[in-house]
């Protein structure tokens, strides 16, 4: 399959304004947004295939002074400053027209020229994610421009091609989308099957009832008491004992300790491509997301090896929402417990890191 070299501006619809990036500052502050009107994207609003989230909006007269501006279903939409990387496609069906804000740079994509789903996934791949941060400018905060934008090399395969690439690709990416769907959907149920049975306690009332505990076999009721006895925590199942996590960990083998200090892991340590570290922002809805993790070389990893990450260790966040903590899997073996983290490693004696991630979540862990 013969590809064709090219730059992103030789792809852009033959219409005036098709590469353009926000208003300067001083044409959009935050008095000019309303609540409802034309939606601005934002940096918030990136990060997903497509541009979603809550929205800020301006007047239609706003919208209109900044026309050239206005980004429009179907167009690329990238981030100039912040999360450098960062590309979403504007979405078809919600809004007529969008304004890219400040920090957001667009490209309408000449259709018989190229696929822009192609393309959504071709900025998503490490060969070009590595031109925009090697192409940065560096002074102050890290930020591209339209220059760098619209001087992006594209190897580009025919148009019938870039649609079968894309359309493979989009497919897996539903059914990826679809299986966290669901994986959300069984994560609710097992919270809420957590708060019956260990938090509430339903099975030991309903035995303290003489009734059998619901939804649950033979075997797994028989191993919860039918009575409770009184704790420096209240009421609990009988013969269950009360332990903190420093004691846990002595019972079972295993640690709690700080990440790296800011001494060791400086911002010059961080590299496009290698071991990625997580922060207390990769830290969401119990698991380490890679939607914005950092990454250091292998040899800066090796040097913060007694920071690397085992399956089912928790690490929480020590600054801002403390009570946030991720559960490391498989995946995430390896990795780095980051700056602004601490780590908890259960011991390999004990065998629950999944009900003790879930305990600590709960509403009497996190008070």
């Amino acid at each position: 399959m013969n590809s064709e070299q090219c730059t992103l501006a030789d792809l852009a619809a033959p219409i005036r304004n098709a590469i353009v990036g926000g208003p300067f500052g001083s044409n959009l502050v935050s008095k000019d947004y309303v609540a409802s009107g034309i939606p601005v994207i934002r940096g918030q609003n990136m990060g997903g295939k497509w541009v979603s989230g809550e929205f800020a909006f301006v007047s239609v007269a706003k919208a209109s002074q900044l026309s050239q501006n206005l980004a429009r279903p179907g167009d690329l939409v990238f981030t100039q400053r912040g999360t450098l990387g960062q590309v979403s496609m504007v979405p078809r069906g919600l809004y007529e027209a969008y304004l890219v804000s400040q920090s957001q740079m667009k490209i309408t994509v000449d259709p018989e020229k190229a696929d822009v789903c192609f393309l959504y996934y071709l900025f998503k791949t490490p060969a070009q994610l590595k031109y925009i941060f090697n192409s940065a400018i560096q002074t102050g905060v890290p930020h591209t421009n339209l220059g760098i934008l619209k001087a992006t090399p594209i190897d580009l395969p025919p148009l019938s091609a870039q649609r079968e690439i894309a359309a493979i690709v989009g497919a897996l990416d539903d059914r990826i989308a679809l299986l966290r769907e669901t994986n959300t959907t069984l994560e609710a149920i097992a919270q809420t099957l957590f708060k019956s049975w260990f938090v509430d306690f339903d099975p030991v009332r309903a035995k303290q009832q003489g009734l059998p505990p619901v939804g649950m076999d033979d075997t797994t009721a028989a191993l919860f008491p039918d009575d409770f006895e009184v704790s420096g925590l209240g009421a609990v199942p009988r013969g269950w004992s009360n332990i903190d996590l420093a004691e846990l960990t002595n019972r079972f083998g295993g640690s709690i300790q700080t990440g790296p200090f800011g001494s060791q892991l400086h911002a010059a340590d961080y590299v496009e491509v290698g071991v990625p570290v997580v922060m207390p922002k990769d830290i969401i809805n119990r698991r380490a997301t890679t939607t914005s993790v950092a990454r250091i070389s292998p040899v800066d990893a090796d040097r913060l090896s007694r920071h690397r990450l085992r399956a089912g260790d928790i690490v929480f966040s020590r600054r801002g929402d403390v009570e946030r903590h991720a559960l490391i899997t498989e995946r995430e073996v390896g990795w780095i417990c980051g700056t602004g983290c601490l780590l908890v490693r259960p011991g390999d004696a004990w065998r629950a890191p999944g009900f003790l991630s879930m305990l600590l979540d709960s509403a009497r862990a996190r008070t």
